[in-house]
C-alpha cells in the first residue's frame, strides 16, 4: 500500500469513526439533560471528589474526596459511608443525618467534581492517550473519540484488557475493519470501570516493485494488512504491454543470514488459481521483466 492509499484509508477510518460515533451514541448522552440523568445514576466510589453544600449552614459546606474505604468525613456528622450511592442518595442521606440532630428541613446538594472511581485507560495509537471518566454507559467508540481518534499507524485490531472478579485479566480483541467499515455494532462493546483500551501501533513495511509496471517504486504496507504479489503489482499500476507475466521474479533476503533467494512466478497461473499467491515480506523486491517476444 503506498502512502497516498494508506492516507486515504486512514481518512475513511476517521470519517467512519465520526459517523459511527454519532450513529451509535446512546440517545440520553446526546443532550445535557441526558448527561444529567447519567450523572444521577453514577455510583460514587473511592477517590471521587464531592462538592457538598448545606444551604442553611454554609460553614458545613466543603469539598471532600471519598476515601479508599468508600467514606467521607464531615463536621458534626463524622464518618459517612457513600460508596455505591448515587448523587441523589448521598444528598438524601446527608439531609437525613442533619435533620436528625441539627437542622430542620435540611437542604443538601452534592456535585461530583471528579470521577475517579470509574475510569478507563486508552493507550497506544490514539491522538491523546490517557485516563478518561466513564460516566454512565459508554461504548468503545465513544471513549476512542474522547481520546482524539485513531492515529494513521493504528493497528487493525484493538485490545480491551478487562480484569475479572477472580483477578485474572481477559483480553477482548476487536477487529477494527469489521467495526468501522462493516458497521458490526456487536464490536462496539460497552466499557467497564478499569478497562484498558490498547490500540497497538502497526509497523509499516516496504516492498519494492520494479521493471515493466506503470508506477515502479516502493510500496508502504501495514504489517497487519498483508500484501500479496498480485496486490503489489496492482498497486504499482499493473503491468505494461511489454511485460512478461510468466517470468516474474520475487527476491527475498533472509534477515538472519543475509542470503538472497529468488522465486520465479507465472502470475497467469496465480490469476487462474493454479498457483497460490505469494504473501510479500519486508524488503521483498518484485521484478517484472520485459517480454522477449
Amino acid at each position: 500500500m503506498n502512502k497516498k492509499t494508506s492516507s486515504n484509508l486512514f481518512h475513511v477510518y476517521a470519517l467512519v469513526l465520526a459517523c459511527a460515533f454519532l450513529t451509535w451514541l446512546p440517545a440520553p448522552l446526546q443532550t445535557q439533560e441526558g448527561r444529567e440523568i447519567f450523572v444521577k445514576e453514577y455510583k460514587i466510589g473511592a477517590k471521587d471528589l464531592l462538592e457538598i453544600k448545606v444551604f442553611e449552614s454554609p460553614e458545613l459546606s466543603q469539598t471532600v474526596r471519598v476515601s479508599e474505604d468508600g467514606s467521607i468525613s464531615l463536621p458534626l456528622l463524622g464518618r459517612i459511608e457513600v460508596q455505591g450511592l448515587t448523587k441523589d442518595a448521598v444528598e438524601a442521606k446527608l439531609a437525613g443525618l442533619l435533620e436528625a440532630k441539627y437542622l430542620k428541613n435540611a437542604q443538601v446538594s452534592v456535585f461530583i467534581k471528579e470521577y475517579q472511581s470509574q475510569q478507563v485507560a486508552v493507550i497506544g495509537a490514539v491522538e491523546v492517550p490517557g485516563t478518561y471518566e466513564l460516566v454512565g454507559r459508554m461504548s468503545l467508540l465513544q471513549v476512542i473519540s474522547q481520546a482524539g481518534g485513531l492515529k494513521e499507524n493504528a493497528s487493525n485490531e484493538i485490545l480491551v484488557l478487562r480484569e475479572g472478579r477472580s483477578g485474572n485479566t481477559a483480553t477482548i480483541t476487536i477487529d477494527l475493519k469489521d467495526l468501522l467499515l462493516n458497521g458490526n455494532q456487536r464490536l462496539n462493546i460497552p466499557l467497564m470501570p478499569n478497562d484498558v483500551v490498547n490500540v497497538p501501533v502497526d509497523q509499516i513495511i516496504k516492498v519494492y516493485v520494479f521493471g515493466e509496471v506503470r508506477n515502479p517504486g516502493a510500496l508502504l504496507v501495514k504489517t497487519s494488512e498483508k500484501i500479496t504479489l498480485l496486490q503489489a503489482i496492482a498497486q504499482a499500476g499493473g503491468t505494461t504491454e511489454d511485460a512478461s507475466k510468466s517470468r516474474i521474479v520475487v527476491k527475498r533476503k533472509d534477515p538472519s543470514t543475509g542470503k538472497e533467494t529468488e522465486t520465479r512466478v507465472n502470475i497467469k497461473d496465480v490469476i487462474k488459481g493454479k498457483k497460490p499467491d505469494i504473501v510479500l515480506r519486508e524488503g521483498d523486491v518484485v521484478y517484472v521483466p520485459e517480454s522477449i517476444f
